[in-house]
């Protein structure tokens, strides 16, 4: 967020005692904020505590002669790379969906060309009522960014939906906003991790042990250079990265068909998902019962989607993983060679090794015996060299 910056609108709310913690997360993340409250917030902060935290003099009137010899409320409009509004109430909402100016806050949110989020925060009834929820349907109809609400106890005694997104998430909800400058600016990268699961009957599946975290690390740090990342995702465990947009499958089959509804608006292709090499041929339609003392489950081929994707005339760049428990450069180098891809990621796993940790290591192969080892340390990490890798080797160029 390095001098971004922000408005960071203040409603009437209690969620509004959370609102100096997020002015602190977003200038760590090196945003600029300008804190900007309504009359009904004032009653529950004091614009002091936003001053101090912000380090910028608080506004709140729309009538402030001073300020507004200079059309201060345009001026800010103008300054803003983002508008948030943390907390959003439901009279606020109401407002913003109605068009009106009747705040300082309402009047930079019509006047602003820039991104606006909002965070609802309310009692559970008065978020799930009619009228609120129209409201919400007519802002993101037009744009407008709603964060939240989360659910859990409330103020008021009740629980359910209604509670203002926590500031640390608010801020990585931010920062997902405001545009990315990068190596891979302008791109669009196409992403497969986690495993794929394949039926043997309504209960039982065959599957592997890949817990999705390098793959999810690729497609942050891809976010990170400033790639819009698509991230075609087995069963996991795992959040998508902020500002990822996340399709979720279960089998092989259908991770292919995800990819290549997608992959024509790829300029990068790296497939990190384990997919399984078999499946059932014959999955049962009910729980086989234990009638004998062994099983014998016919497989079948499933689908090599790399192998697809690089076959395309049109294709992106190719990244393949190789996933191996011996001769790691030999048999990564024989997949690349095979596939005819254009780069690929070679790792050791075993019982101890990669599989659900948070460490790896990775040496980086391409055609005419090129290598280079990326080393050891934390799949994040390594996340990182491996696009920055990607970035110069395709030939990327930030717009």
């Amino acid at each position: 967020m390095d001098g971004k910056r922000i408005v960071l609108g203040v409603t009437g709310g209690i969620a509004a005692y959370k609102s100096p913690d997020l002015v602190r997360r977003l200038k760590e993340r090196g945003a600029e904020v300008q804190v900007v409250m309504t009359d009904g917030a004032r009653e529950f902060v004091t614009p002091l505590t936003f001053q101090a935290v912000s380090g910028r003099e608080v506004r709140s009137d729309l009538w402030d002669k001073a300020a507004e010899q200079a059309m201060s409320h345009i001026e800010l409009a103008r300054w803003a790379d983002l508008v948030l509004v943390a907390p959003a109430s439901a009279d606020f909402l109401a407002q913003l969906a109605g068009g009106m100016a009747g705040s300082l806050l309402s009047t930079v949110c019509l006047a602003t060309s820039a991104p606006i989020a909002v965070a609802p925060a309310m009692n559970r009834l008065m978020w799930s009522n009619p009228a609120t929820q129209s409201n919400v349907a007519t802002l993101r109809a037009r744009g407008v960014h709603v964060v939240g609400p989360a659910s859990g106890s409330q103020a008021c005694g009740e629980v359910g939906e209604g509670r203002m997104v926590e500031p640390a998430d608010l801020a990585d909800a931010a920062l997902a906003l405001l545009p990315v400058k990068g190596p891979l600016s302008g791109k669009r990268v196409l992403i497969t991790a986690g495993p794929t699961r394949e039926r043997i009957d309504p209960v039982r599946f065959i599957s592997n042990r890949s817990s999705g975290k390098m793959g999810y690390a690729v497609a942050q740090a891809a976010r990170e250079a400033g790639a819009e990342v698509v991230l075609v995702s087995g069963p996991v465990n795992l959040c998508a990265p902020v500002g990822v947009r996340k399709v979720c499958v279960e089998t092989a089959a259908q991770m292919h068909d995800a990819v290549m509804a997608e992959v024509d608006a790829a300029d990068i292709f790296i497939a990190t998902a384990a997919v399984a090499d078999y499946r059932p041929a014959q999955p049962a339609d009910c729980k086989i019962k234990k009638t004998c003392d062994h099983l014998d489950v016919p497989m079948e081929r499933t689908v090599d989607i790399l192998a697809a994707v690089a076959q395309r005339e049109n294709r992106p760049f190719v990244v393949g993983f190789a996933a191996e428990t011996n001769d790691v450069e030999a048999h990564a180098r024989a997949k690349l060679e095979r596939k005819n891809l254009d780069l690929i990621a070679a790792n050791e796993v075993g019982d101890s090794k990669v599989f659900e940790q948070d460490d790896n290591a990775i040496v980086l192969l391409w055609a005419d015996g090129g290598r280079q080892e990326l080393g050891a340390g934390p799949k994040t990490l390594l996340a990182r060299r491996l696009v920055a890798f990607i970035a110069e080797r395709s030939g990327a160029t930030a717009t």
